[in-house]
């Protein structure tokens, strides 16, 4: 994963799947695309949303306080699934592929994070911190939660995501 960071802000981002031969980039403003090693290109688009009962997504939740934590595995149990591959490169690349209708990240590593936010909302997802601001490179907590639109990002954090 690798990010250009301009002004405050990322405008660049990069993932690349040593496996697969492929990567998604984004530039600001210019889409999320799936680049494969034919150079061939695919457009990404996250997938429409569903609700919440029907939602299957990633939940990271290693890194709550323990009281917390407690709180948000048993509000998991309002949507479909929720899972986590435990790598945040995996998960973003699959989520602005429209396979999955969430992710949700406690702790705020830019390195884990820019690349895949920009890439997911220039696939067409809403990101904001748990607090509803816009995530910056400077943000290392805060939480983040990632949506494929903005209606479903307020009934996850509405609903799963409070503390």
């Amino acid at each position: 994963m690798a990010s250009i960071v301009a002004r405050g802000e990322t405008v660049a981002g990069i993932i690349y799947d040593p496996l697969g031969n492929d990567w998604v980039i984004a530039e600001k403003g210019s889409g999320a695309w799936m680049c494969r090693s034919d150079g061939s290109q695919e457009k990404l688009s996250v997938t429409a949303g569903v609700p919440l009962e029907n939602m299957v997504g990633i939940a990271s939740t290693a890194f709550y306080k323990e009281d917390d934590r407690r709180v948000v595995m048993g509000n998991l149990v309002k949507v479909r699934v929720a899972t986590s591959y435990r790598c945040a490169a995996h998960e973003y690349r699959i989520f602005a592929g429209g396979h999955l209708h969430f992710l949700m990240y406690q702790k705020l590593m830019p390195w884990d994070h820019l690349a895949g936010t920009l890439i997911a909302e220039e696939a067409g997802a809403y990101a904001a911190r748990f607090d509803g601001s816009r995530y910056l490179p400077a943000h290392t907590n805060g939480g983040l939660l990632l949506a494929t639109d903005r209606e479903s990002w307020e009934a996850l954090r509405r609903k799963v995501f409070t503390i």
